[in-house]
């Protein structure tokens, strides 16, 4: 099952009317329920799903998300048939000029390459970006292959042929590890390129981290990518990568917080910020962040305050919740630049938290 609707929001909110210009008004609880519809990414899917159903029970409103992938969420916002898109891949600000968008920075966390592999233990076998380069661009056939061999020296490697697994759909976790092999490997980047999509040269694909995840857990000797967060829930088994410091890591929100540390938000335009292939002997070389966009031009100020306003509900109380879920949260100085740009270029937006019927 590829695709999600999880409920969310409308409760009593002190948030601000339509325009920049406007003082902030109380809306009263409606008659019907205020909908917010959303679609996108998979990849921050299970902690936007705990926030929506923490700030349902807080403010008895509603939210349905569907978690078709980046591509289609692009899609979606820029159609107008949704509320809000969600995508790992940042839109360029000429991309967002045109359509007319905005996005910011949601979360963060890593994409990791699972195996199942029996004969190798949990976190075991150690990857160069070379030898992941290889795997995907089907040079590297067999578990025993010399350059896994030698990159994992007591390890008792089968003589398996490995089956690779990507992505079918349009992808932001697509986009993020195509961007970290493309980075990496001069023959990636000469022979496919990165992007939501792209024409991987050997293996099956799966529709989202679930089908990837599926795929993986069913096929002996496969390999995948997955959000740090689908690993951890399945018990799959995770490998180490050689980072840009030349050091092989564990996937961890350390790793993760490592590798965004010297992100320079302030400075990208449209917050277009790429994380792989991060300096730091202690950085995850594959992470990246999640971003929200939407239409600066807000239709309905009833729905626009709400959506606002679980954002920045999500930002102020959903922090710990997301690194129980091994993400990262987004850093206070970047939360007051995205709040700053709401104010600046969209015409409604929240500027208090919404009343709730219990603690946050």
């Amino acid at each position: 099952m590829y695709r999600y609707v999880f409920p969310f929001l409308t409760a009593a909110l002190i948030i601000a009317g339509c325009g920049k210009d406007s003082e902030p008004v109380a809306v009263k609880r409606p008659g019907p329920s205020i909908t917010i519809n959303g679609a996108g990414a998979t990849f921050p899917y299970p902690i936007y799903a705990l926030w929506a159903d923490r700030y349902n029970q807080l403010t008895g409103v509603k939210i349905n998300y569907q978690s078709i992938g980046s591509g289609g969420g692009v899609q979606q916002i820029k159609a107008g048939t949704v509320d809000f898109g969600a995508s790992d891949a940042p839109l360029t600000a000429d991309e967002l000029e045109k359509a007319g968008l905005i996005q910011f920075p949601m979360i963060m966390g890593g994409v990791v390459p699972v195996i199942n592999l029996k004969e190798v233990k949990h976190g075991e076998l150690m990857l160069s970006p070379n030898t992941l380069a290889g795997i995907y661009l089907g040079k590297i056939k067999k578990w025993n292959d010399r350059e896994i061999v030698k990159e994992n020296p007591g390890l008792k490697l089968p003589d398996k042929h490995i089956k690779v697994v990507s992505r079918a759909d349009g992808s932001g976790t697509t986009w993020i590890f195509t961007n970290y092999l493309d980075k990496v490997s001069k023959d990636w980047h000469d022979k496919v390129g990165f992007g939501k999509a792209v024409d991987f040269p050997v293996g099956v694909r799966g529709k989202g981290n679930e089908g990837v995840s599926a795929y993986v857990q069913r096929l002996e000797g496969s390999i995948g990518y997955v959000e740090y967060v689908y690993a951890i829930q399945g018990r799959m088994s995770y490998v180490k990568l050689k980072n840009k410091a030349g050091k092989y890591v564990s996937p961890s929100i350390d790793s993760f917080q490592t590798a965004a540390a010297n992100a320079e938000w302030a400075k990208a335009p449209g917050f277009y910020v790429v994380l792989t292939d991060q300096p730091g002997v202690d950085s995850w070389p594959i992470t990246g962040a999640s971003y929200i966009i939407v239409h600066k031009k807000q239709k309905d100020k009833k729905t626009s305050n709400a959506m606002f306003g679980f954002f920045k509900w999500s930002y102020e109380h959903g922090a710990n919740m997301a690194k129980k879920l091994y993400y990262v949260p987004m850093p206070d100085g970047v939360v007051r630049l995205v709040e700053a740009k709401w104010k600046s270029e969209t015409a409604c937006f929240g500027t208090e938290l919404p009343k709730h019927r219990g603690k946050p």
